[in-house]
């Protein structure tokens, strides 16, 4: 794969349009970029998708890609989200200030692409922390997600074959023993998809989150106790709250804990 580099992003996207090597959209965290890629068709060559993973490029889509992101630019904004809250649209207008500070507008808008491509890439990330990468096996229900490294996990930081039997009378039982606590975020609401079958799910049961249809058996034979509501507008949510478990001593949420609240406080 070789890439033709224009001296600069020309935002009316006039060079390089040839029918053979169409201009791809780079998105680097220094700014958008026009490239035209001319992909190997070499016999056993890799599919452009892949050539692009290889080059350091995350393609937008794997059939005809027309947009890749840098691994660098897909790093930086997971931890600016992560660190200062920084929404995918801001992120964006940040990169597209930062290619023409004089027409922002006039450069192509990869916002919803940044969004999708974003969730990819941490799904790869945790995948590769782990243990995930180069296995052919998938990961089972809170594989992807670490519980807190001070409490007692047999087999991780305690001998599965050390037990309070066998130790001294006055070591502590507070040595051996998880304390959680249970607590609920009732103002985190969620409004249900305009488009339900265009929501996937990456990760569903495989961090924090209980998996939705385990969740949903769950309730089907729940005993629920009818309270009058006092709010008009639960037809147009799916989610009132969530809430989950956590670890007293240091905060840390329990794996496989976390669901989304039906009804409110109920």
């Amino acid at each position: 794969m070789a890439l033709h580099v224009p001296a600069a992003l020309n935002t009316h996207q006039t060079s390089l349009n040839d029918s053979d090597h169409p201009a791809t959209t780079i998105v680097d965290k220094s700014s958008v970029h026009s490239l035209s890629i001319w992909y190997c068709h070499c016999p056993g060559a890799l599919n452009p998708d892949m050539q692009l993973f290889q080059a350091g490029l995350f393609p937008a889509s794997f059939t005809r890609p027309k947009t890749a992101f840098t691994f660098s630019v897909l790093d930086d904004f997971l931890l600016d989200n992560l660190e200062c809250g920084t929404s995918a649209m801001n992120y964006y207008s940040k990169i597209r200030r930062l290619t023409s500070s004089i027409f922002p507008l006039m450069v192509p808008d990869r916002y919803r692409e940044l969004m999708r491509t974003a969730r990819q890439w941490h799904q790869c990330k945790l995948y590769k922390w782990h243990g995930f990468a180069h296995k052919t096996d998938e990961p089972k229900t809170s594989d992807l997600a670490l519980f807190c490294p001070a409490c007692p996990q047999p087999g991780i930081n305690l001998d599965r074959s050390t037990s309070t039997a066998t130790q001294p009378d006055d070591t502590p039982s507070w040595l051996f023993t998880r304390t959680l606590v249970m607590d609920g975020n009732f103002k985190a609401e969620h409004l249900h998809p305009v488009n339900p079958s265009d929501e996937v799910s990456l990760m569903d049961g495989l961090a924090f989150m209980v998996g939705d249809e385990r969740y949903k058996s769950h309730l089907a034979v729940a005993q629920d106790c009818v309270q009058k509501s006092d709010c008009n507008n639960h037809q147009a949510l799916e989610a009132m709250g969530i809430g989950g478990c956590a670890c007293a001593w240091h905060g840390c949420f329990v794996p496989h804990s976390m669901v989304d609240f039906q009804k409110g406080e109920r």
